[in-house]
């Protein structure tokens, strides 16, 4: 029996030398170790989405590691550019008279990675999207949530808040989740060429 778990366990560690993850990069050039972010393009109606954005999409790819973010294009081996082509807020959930007690977020993104000495794309997508949701009013949020435990507020004084301030709370915390999400989910789609 010790000798099948010793088989197995070096068949295991001799698969997982090929497998790769999101994070190393495999997708990207050997080459490439700085990449610089042009400023997406906003075609949506919500004015300077597209750099809050960018914000988060940076913080993304240098929490990673594998590439270095540069502020000039030409210190950059490879160039990520794309569009903000959506972001819209409806209400996801409504009390019995039609109140909103609940918005959700949805946010799209394109982008194209390219190698800026051979201006080959490195990679592309068409649409890449996230989605969140928050709750507008105090009775709607369930305070032991993992989405509400991250943020800096306590269920007790959540009550306290007017509807107003609840909403405007929850709204930044959702679409700061979403924001992140996505930036994240576009980063490990580059890296691992989906």
């Amino acid at each position: 029996m010790a000798g099948l778990t010793a088989v197995a366990l070096a068949v295991f560690v001799a698969g997982g030398c090929a497998l790769h993850f999101a994070d190393n990069g495999s997708a990207l050039p050997d080459s490439a170790k700085t990449i610089y972010v042009e400023r997406f393009e906003n075609v949506t109606y919500v004015p300077g989405i597209n750099d809050q954005f960018s914000r988060y999409l940076k913080d993304a790819i240098a929490s990673r590691g594998r590439l270095t973010v540069v502020d000039n294009p030409q210190e950059a081996d490879l160039v990520l550019s794309g569009k903000i082509i959506y972001a819209g807020t409806a209400p996801g959930s409504l009390n019995g008279v039609s109140e909103p007690l609940s918005y959700g977020n949805t946010f799209m993104v394109a982008a194209t990675l390219t190698d800026r000495k051979t201006n080959a794309v490195v990679w592309r997508t068409n649409a890449v999207s996230a989605s969140s949701q928050a709750s507008v009013v105090a009775q709607a949020i369930v305070p032991t949530t993992p989405q509400f435990l991250r943020q800096n507020l306590r269920g007790p004084d959540i009550l306290q808040m007017s509807d107003m301030q609840v909403a405007a709370s929850q709204q930044d915390a959702s679409k700061d989740q979403m924001m992140r999400q996505m930036a994240s989910e576009l980063y490990a789609d580059m890296a691992w060429g989906l």
